[in-house]
């Protein structure tokens, strides 16, 4: 998976129609997730196409499979997921992944009803490395 840094200079590089590929594309390099993970347990509320997002542990390092029925809600979680894949817990459980997510102005480029899931699917990832980070 790219950096959040390197995604974010080729976003802020590309307009329009262009910004949707890439969002769709960063969602075809998820790892990944078996459809026996797609469960209500890992069903992200809230958000307009079905989002499953599952953790998976190794040690204190945080990686996380996810995946969507949509195209580009795949690449807004992909965004999600390139903010916090393989860093420690205790680090994004104290992260601001709004802010961090900022550059990619999601509100202003996308549809409200794309983008209302943002928020639970970040807190979903916050939930799972402060479980971590406390163990």
């Amino acid at each position: 998976m790219r950096s959040l840094d390197d995604i974010a200079e080729e976003y802020d590089f590309l307009e329009g129609d262009e910004r949707y590929r890439l969002l769709i594309e960063l969602g075809r390099e998820l790892d990944d997730m078996p459809d026996a993970l797609k469960t209500d347990a890992t069903l992200v509320r809230g958000c307009s196409a079905s989002v499953w997002v599952y953790p998976t542990e190794a040690s204190d390092t945080l990686h996380f499979l996810a995946d969507s029925n949509a195209a580009i809600t795949k690449g807004i979680v992909a965004l999600v997921i390139a903010a916090v894949q393989d860093k420690p817990a205790a680090e994004v459980a104290e992260m601001d992944v709004t802010a961090a997510l900022d550059p990619f102005d999601l509100k202003n480029q996308l549809s409200s009803n794309r983008t209302q899931g943002v928020p639970n699917m970040i807190a979903l990832v916050k939930e799972h490395a402060a479980r971590i980070a406390a163990a």
